[in-house]
C-alpha cells in the first residue's frame, strides 16, 4: 500500500505554500525595482559630475584668458541649467520674480500673472527646503535639489513596501500558527477518541456478557475470567489517560533505561504483530552496556509505538521488516533508529511530516508522528528527524540526551 497524504484538507495546505511564495515574490519584486532605481540614481549623479567637470574647464577657460570671460560665464550658466535644477530669481525685499529654470512645471514666455504667482510660491516651497542664496545687489536665488526629491521618494516607497510585506508577514503568521493549533487540537480529540473507542467498545461486550446467564454466555466464560478481560480494558483505559495527560505539561525526567523501554515495546508489539502487521518481522539491535537517557519512560515508550504503528501500517498486506537500533556516538547523545523497508514516503509531504494533520496513511489523523515530536524535541531537549529519502523504506532517527553521571 502505497502511503498517502490523508490527513490535511487540499485548501489549507494550497494556502500554507502560497502565502509565503506571493511574500517572497513582493520582496523581491520591491528589491529589484529599489536596485533599478538607485542604479539609476547612480548613474544621473555621475551625468552631474561629468556636468561639474565641465563647468570646471569653463571657468578655466575665462581664467587663462583662453575665450571672452563674458562667454564663458554663458556657457557656464547653460551647463548649470542642464544640471536640472530649479532656479529661481527674486529681487528686493519683496522677491519680486525675474527669472527661473527647470521649473516642474510649464509656464508661458513670458509668464504670465498666474504663472509668476506660481513661480514665486514654488520658490517659497524651495526655502523651505534649501536656505536661499544672497547674491549682490539684494537678490535672492532659490533652488531646490531633485535628487534629493527622487531619494525622498524611493526611500519613501521603500519603506512602505517594507512595512506592507512585515504586516502581511505578521498576519500569514498567525493566521499559519492558529490553523496549525487548531489543527493540532483536532487531531488530537480524533486520535483521543480513537484510543478511547477500542476498550470502550470491549467493555460495553463485557458489560453485555454480564447481563447473560452463566448458560447463555458464549463458551460459558467463568466469572474470573470476565473480571480479568475487564481489568486489562480498564488498564488500557488509564495508559490513554495518562499518556493524554503527561503530553500536556511538563513531566519530570529521570534516568531510564533506553534498552529496557525498546524490550518492552518489543514484547508489547510481537503479540500483536499477527493482528497488525501480519508477515513483518520486528528486530532489535541495541546494545546492554548503551548509555541511560534523561527522560520518562512512559512518553518514550509511547513515541516509539506511534513510529513503529506508523511503519505497520505502511507496510500492511505487504510485509517486510523493522528494525530497532541505538548506538552512543559520544558522551552526549543516544542515537536510536528505527527503519521499516515499506513504499516510503511521498516526496511532497516529507518536509511537512511532522505536521498537525498530515497523515502516511489512508484514514489516518495525522497526528501519531506530530505527537512524537513533542516528545522528543519539547519534552526531552532532543531531535527526530527521516533520514533517508529513497524510494522504499524509512529510517527515523531519533537524537536523545544521555543521564548526567550522579
Amino acid at each position: 500500500m502505497k502511503r498517502k497524504n490523508a490527513g490535511r484538507s487540499p485548501g489549507t495546505g494550497m494556502v500554507a505554500r502560497t502565502w509565503p511564495v506571493a511574500l517572497a515574490l513582493v520582496f523581491v519584486a520591491l528589491m529589484v525595482w529599489y536596485m533599478i532605481y538607485t542604479a539609476e540614481i547612480i548613474r544621473l549623479r555621475a551625468a552631474d559630475a561629468e556636468t561639474h567637470a565641465r563647468i570646471m574647464a569653463e571657468v578655466q577657460v575665462g581664467l587663462t584668458g583662453g575665450a571672452d570671460p563674458l562667454d564663458a560665464l554663458f556657457n557656464q550658466q547653460r551647463l548649470l541649467v542642464e544640471l536640472g535644477v530649479p532656479f529661481v530669481l527674486t529681487s528686493g525685499p519683496e522677491r519680486i520674480y525675474i527669472a527661473s529654470e527647470n521649473l516642474p512645471f510649464a509656464v508661458s514666455d513670458p509668464p504670465a500673472p498666474e504663472d509668476t504667482v506660481r513661480i514665486l510660491r514654488l520658490a517659497a516651497q524651495l526655502d523651505g527646503r534649501n536656505e536661499p542664496v544672497a547674491i549682490p545687489g539684494g537678490g535672492l536665488i532659490h533652488y531646490g535639489d531633485p535628487e534629493a526629491a527622487r531619494l525622498r521618494v524611493v526611500s519613501s516607497l521603500w519603506g512602505v513596501g517594507l512595512l506592507l510585506t512585515v504586516l502581511v508577514a505578521v498576519t500569514v503568521f498567525r493566521y499559519q500558527r492558529r490553523t496549525a493549533a487548531e489543527q493540532a487540537w483536532t487531531a488530537m480529540a480524533r486520535e483521543l477518541a480513537h484510543q478511547l473507542g477500542t476498550p470502550i467498545s470491549s467493555l460495553q461486550g463485557w458489560v453485555e456478557v454480564l447481563g447473560l446467564s452463566p448458560q447463555q454466555r458464549p463458551g460459558q466464560l467463568p466469572q474470573v475470567e470476565i473480571a480479568t478481560a475487564i481489568g486489562e480494558d480498564l488498564v488500557r483505559l488509564e495508559r490513554v489517560s495518562r499518556r493524554f495527560e503527561l503530553i500536556g505539561r511538563d513531566p519530570a525526567l529521570r534516568r531510564v533505561s533506553l534498552k529496557q523501554v525498546v524490550d518492552e515495546l518489543r514484547g508489547y508489539m510481537e503479540v500483536r504483530l499477527p493482528r497488525l502487521g501480519p508477515g513483518v518481522a520486528l528486530h532489535v539491535d541495541v546494545p546492554d552496556d548503551l548509555p541511560e537517557v534523561q527522560g520518562h519512560e512512559v512518553l518514550l515508550t509511547w513515541a516509539l509505538e506511534n513510529v513503529v504503528k506508523n511503519a505497520l501500517d505502511a507496510m500492511a498486506g505487504t510485509g517486510g521488516s523493522i528494525t530497532i537500533s541505538a548506538r552512543a556516538p559520544d558522551s552526549k547523545w543516544v542515537l536510536l533508529r528505527i527503519r521499516d523497508t515499506g513504499p516510503g514516503v511521498p516526496f511532497e509531504i516529507r518536509d511537512r511530516l511532522f505536521d498537525p494533520g498530515v497523515s502516511t496513511k489512508s484514514g489516518g489523523w495525522g497526528v501519531g508522528l506530530t505527537l512524537t515530536r513533542r516528545i522528543v524535541e519539547v519534552v526531552h531537549k532532543g531531535r527526530i528527524e527521516l533520514l533517508d529519502h529513497g524510494e522504499r523504506g524509512v529510517t527515523f532517527q531519533a537524537r536523545l540526551p544521555q543521564a548526567a553521571d550522579s
